[in-house]
């Protein structure tokens, strides 16, 4: 069994990547023949997280509207992995705390 902070973190790495995707996407979106960057999460062997990988895509262009919606939805899920990792150091302080 994997760590919550190393899941936390793992999350938080995956949410960049598909933040610095997004980024790469937007900065190119005027790149004639560009294809886009898609990041695909899959869930870690033994329940460690998550993994991301960058693809492109098979179509030819961005459309920014969608680039927004990605970059919130990945502030998100970062934010939410932060809390993760955040509640995990309390937890463990309130622990070292009661043992002290």
């Amino acid at each position: 069994m994997a760590s919550i902070s190393s899941i936390g973190s793992s999350g938080m790495q995956a949410a960049q990547l598909r933040l610095d995707a997004s980024a790469n996407n937007v900065a190119n979106m005027n790149t004639p023949r560009y294809k886009s960057e898609v990041v695909e999460q899959q869930a870690a062997p033994g329940g460690a997280g998550v993994t991301g990988s960058v693809r492109r895509s098979q179509e030819e262009g961005v459309a920014l509207e969608k680039e927004a919606v990605e970059q919130i939805s990945a502030t998100y899920a970062f934010k939410a992995s932060l809390q993760v990792v955040k509640t995990q150091d309390q937890m463990m302080g309130s622990l070292l705390d009661v043992k002290a």
